[in-house]
């Protein structure tokens, strides 16, 4: 995909202001595929696939958690290592309304208003990865570093 064809997203446009250097992954969105419909399409390994889950503690504070794409967050662990007493996904129009995303393309970067982020310490390990870019269908792969700049994650261990 060409630069002029790179749908223009907030988040686009974050990585562009920020000078982020990444390569366009558009694939054929199914519905409930998540991040397996990407890696099987673009035959990339599922683990470096990373998915953006938007949840919300006990206080109804929204957070994104960043996860590698073949494994689930432990919200009890989550909820530990933040502070609260508990932490739950959000429901679609919930986390569409915490960040202006649709569910299936939703980004970290670019969010309606800046939101906590916590990402999976392991991921930082990985050498590149692919990372939802704000439309259904279309994602970008970039360093992990890179992301870390932008986000500036808090580091967690959640993984189950």
């Amino acid at each position: 995909m060409s630069r002029q064809t790179t749908p223009v997203t907030p988040a686009i446009r974050v990585l562009r202001r920020e000078k982020i250097v990444f390569e366009d992954h558009p694939y054929r969105y199914e519905q409930g595929g998540g991040t397996a419909a990407f890696a099987r399409q673009n035959e990339v390994d599922e683990h470096l696939v990373i998915k953006t889950l938007i949840m919300e503690d006990d206080k109804k504070q929204p957070l994104i958690v960043l996860m590698h794409g073949d494994l689930e967050v432990s919200t009890k662990s989550l909820a530990r290592q933040i502070g609260a007493k508990s932490v739950h996904p959000c429901d679609p129009a919930t986390a569409e309304r915490h960040t202006g995303y649709q569910v299936g393309g939703t980004s970290p970067f670019g969010t309606r208003r800046r939101l906590p982020v916590y990402c999976e310490g392991s991921i930082l390990e990985l050498s590149r990865i692919y990372i939802n870019a704000g439309k259904r269908g279309y994602i970008v792969s970039m360093k992990p570093t890179e992301m870390a700049r932008v986000l500036g994650p808090r580091l967690v261990s959640v993984r189950q």
